[in-house]
């Protein structure tokens, strides 16, 4: 089943990944991670069709396409 991983250390929070996703399945987190951050999260794996425009958008390489 196709997915992505978010890393939530090289994510700055750009939100780049939540304008590209065409199923709106990535966010923004409500919580701040432990650097400061507002980071993208992944929700909805079951209807993510593993495109990768979300990781071809992200400019910190911080997310990983499985497909």
């Amino acid at each position: 089943m196709p997915h992505i991983v978010i890393d939530e250390t090289r994510c700055k929070g750009c939100g780049l990944c939540t304008i590209a996703c065409p199923k709106t399945l990535v966010r923004m987190s409500e919580t701040p991670n432990s650097i400061g951050f507002t980071v993208a999260v992944f929700s909805g794996a079951d209807k993510c069709t593993g495109c990768a425009l979300c990781a071809e958008m992200c400019p910190d390489v911080a997310i990983t396409v499985f497909k």
